[in-house]
């Protein structure tokens, strides 16, 4: 029952008392890209949420109007009431990951005849496009750059009315790019020192908070680290006690800390055998040092599963929840079965990356060596 593991079990409120928003628990869904058609991702949002966890976070919410799926325009405001609808039915709250991209893909025209040829390997692409990322950084107006800080409010109110419970800043792409000096050689208000490179993610923050002052802003901070070099974009470890302070000033209510991006895809989702990441609770590290300078709820994220583990960390105090994507894709009812007396009959995620990283990388859709079995092939 419950009472086996009663840190997970308990609920969490996020924000101010009379204001913000209460988890049920401590398993949270966190954003994940599914590559699937609508119906189908809606069918496998719906399962995870129905299987126990307290929210469900939806990943990539552009911000802008313009962008493809677009909270302003008609058919995208539509898919994410599906989502939305489907998240409350199985109990759970919904979070928007307010988002703004950086990749600047008509850059990567004149690479097109090279793929095609298998000159240039899809990795090799990828580099190229992270490339491209930091000239668009650099270089981008600053007028464009606050034009995109304040479209973050709008979005907000936007999301709310579709339904969105919590909105969380995806506090990479974008916005670690203008946080990171590895991707930004900007030398402007937005760049050089660790405040003024902290500039695009406050506006970020305040914009929301001024446009829904009673919601939660949970924000993803991607965190980067050298010797060894690990993510790119994001806050470096050591510039964390400037930025964490800025973003609590500007109205953050929580943060969920994980690697920054950027760098190799098996870096931030990273495999059993990894070099550096291969324990549970890889990324926690990141999150220890954050929870070093804030009072408000912190997350961690990295290859969670084991119910005594996880009860652990949140017991300790080491994180107030705990996110979770390739063991909920392993075993949607992970929640359920963990608080429901059946832990023992919990599948576990055994990282093999084949079909949900491989998946994703192969344009086949996010899937699990357990979906045939499980009948969530979709």
């Amino acid at each position: 029952m419950a009472e086996e593991f009663p840190a997970i079990a308990s609920p969490l409120h996020l924000g101010p008392e009379g204001r913000g928003a209460t988890l049920k628990n401590r398993i949270v869904f966190s954003p994940t890209t599914f590559g699937l058609p609508h119906d189908a991702y809606v069918r496998r949002i719906a399962g995870i949420a129905r299987g126990g966890c307290a929210m469900v976070v939806i990943g990539d919410v552009p911000v802008r109007r313009h962008e493809r799926a677009s909270l302003f325009s008609r058919k995208g405001a539509a898919e994410y009431r599906d989502l939305v609808e489907a998240i409350h039915a199985g109990g759970a709250l919904a979070a928007a990951q307010l988002h703004e991209s950086d990749s600047d893909f008509k850059a990567l025209i004149p690479y097109v005849p090279g793929v095609l040829m298998k000159k240039i390997s899809m990795m090799e692409l990828r580099h190229i496009l992270n490339e491209k990322a930091k000239e668009l950084v650099t270089n981008m107006p600053a007028r464009k750059v606050r034009a995109i800080t304040q479209a973050f409010g709008p979005a907000a109110v936007r999301a709310r009315e579709l339904g969105f419970d919590v909105m969380q800043i995806h506090g990479d792409r974008m916005v670690g790019s203008f946080s990171s000096a590895l991707m930004s050689g900007r030398d402007d208000e937005y760049g050089g020192s660790p405040e003024r490179r902290a500039r695009f993610a406050v506006e970020a923050v305040r914009a929301v908070r001024e446009a829904v002052p009673e919601m939660v802003i949970d924000y993803k901070l991607a965190v980067r680290q050298e010797n060894p070099r690990y993510g790119q974009a994001g806050v470096l470890l050591e510039e964390l006690p400037v930025f964490v302070p800025l973003l609590e000033e500007a109205g953050v209510s929580s943060f969920s800390v994980a690697l920054a991006n950027h760098g190799s895809l098996e870096d931030t989702i990273p495999p059993r055998k990894h070099p550096f990441f291969g324990e549970e609770g890889c990324f926690l590290r990141y999150a220890d040092e954050v929870r070093k300078l804030t009072k408000l709820p912190v997350s961690g994220v990295g290859s969670l599963g084991t119910p005594a583990f996880v009860e652990e960390q949140i017991a300790s105090g080491r994180i107030d929840f705990a996110l979770m994507s390739r063991q909920l894709l392993a075993d949607p009812e992970w929640p359920n079965k963990v608080l429901g007396g059946h832990a023992d009959e919990a599948r576990r995620c055994v990282r093999c990356n084949k079909d949900c990283l491989g998946g994703m990388q192969r344009h086949e859709g996010t899937h699990c060596i357990f979906d045939k079995k499980s009948g969530a092939a979709d």
